[in-house]
């Protein structure tokens, strides 16, 4: 039976969310319905507010969730009614050749549920992420759904589905930290504070945060960073060079994405050190550098896929380091909300007022 719940779209390019009614198949085959407890808002949701990933209108916005699993479809066994889950946006096929080589960290075949939610007239939602999850129920592949301890609260948990982990991920999975290196983050918002937080979890040594804002700055400290650096007091290169003993740092996260971002980061690590690029760019950037750069220093370009997660090995990890108190998760919640407060909640994103607004559903 349809059920009828209300959720947050955006229906056109860059104008205002709304909250309105959204119908919810039952479960077909390999899909489940989740009943939404708290879900962050990501920067990602604003790209798809003003245009910046698709035209796929209306988008029924929010990805970064933890919720109930209310009911499944057929032939779905790996999870069931009741489960505690944080829903993830990469289910796994298990069959692509990315799969088949012990790699499903990279599945190239990703897939999400194949009904469709839509409005009262019948039009169909585009769901963020293939989640779409500003909304008190939302139906995903099964695949989605990872289970964890119930005992970490749906504020905390929902924030590794997208931006925590990706952080987390690029040092740790990504980037390879390893006790005594020395790590440098380039933009410290959400996702640069937690690769921070991943850099310290594993042990390394000195871990340099790098931003233009003196308040980012302080907040990185709270997860972990051992120095900072305001961008335009002084060659950010430089700077980091002076805090690793003029070599540069082993492994340097560029959380920004953009051209100049990246190159401080090839120029601010250790001869075959390791740049990892986890910041989305814009199509339209480019970026040049002499390729002689590229040979004599050798080392590893790598990107960050979603923190080259593997949800249903990192996720429970992660939650149980949480709740044993080693791994900060709480202080990423900068606010809790609610669904019809998500438009102010992207203006105080877009001025740097939070690291997350969490909707509480």
């Amino acid at each position: 039976m349809v059920q009828r719940v209300q959720g947050v779209i955006s229906r056109a390019k860059d104008a205002p969310v709304e909250l309105t009614t959204i119908l919810v198949p039952d479960p077909g085959p390999g899909e489940a319905v989740v009943k939404v407890q708290a879900c962050g808002v990501c920067h990602t949701d604003l790209h798809y507010k003003v245009g910046g990933i698709g035209n796929d209108y209306p988008y029924l916005l929010g990805h970064e969730a933890a919720g109930i699993v209310e009911s499944v479809g057929p032939d779905v066994t790996d999870v069931q009614p009741g489960d505690y889950v944080i829903l993830n946006w990469r289910a796994v096929c298990g069959s692509c050749r990315a799969c088949l080589r012990g790699r499903p960290w990279y599945c190239f075949n990703t897939h999400n549920a194949t009904q469709k939610m839509t409005l009262e007239d019948g039009t169909e939602l585009s769901p963020a992420l293939g989640i779409g999850a500003f909304v008190e129920k939302t139906l995903v592949a099964a695949g989605q759904c990872t289970k964890v301890d119930p005992q970490a609260p749906a504020t905390v948990a929902g924030l590794l589905g997208c931006g925590v982990m990706a952080g987390i991920g690029a040092a740790i999975n990504t980037g390879n930290v390893a006790r005594g290196d020395s790590v440098a983050v380039i933009g410290c918002g959400g996702v640069g504070d937690a690769a921070i937080a991943g850099a310290r979890l594993v042990g390394a040594h000195t871990i340099i945060a790098v931003d233009t804002d003196q308040r980012k700055l302080d907040w990185a400290k709270e997860f972990g960073a051992t120095h900072t650096v305001l961008v335009g007091d002084g060659d950010v290169v430089e700077k980091i060079q002076e805090l690793t003993d003029g070599f540069g740092a082993d492994v340097v996260i560029d959380a920004v994405g953009r051209p100049e971002t990246w190159k401080q980061a090839f120029y601010g690590r250790d001869l075959a050190g390791t740049v990892v690029l986890v910041g989305v760019p814009n199509p339209a950037w480019n970026l040049e550098i002499p390729l002689i750069d590229i040979f004599g220093r050798g080392g590893q370009l790598k990107s960050s896929w979603y923190g080259d997660c593997l949800p249903s090995r990192d996720f429970p990890v992660l939650i149980d380091l949480f709740l044993q108190g080693r791994l900060p998760l709480d202080k990423f919640v900068s606010e809790t909300i609610g669904l019809e407060d998500i438009e102010s909640a992207f203006e105080k994103m877009h001025h740097g007022d939070v690291l997350r607004s969490v909707v509480t559903i």
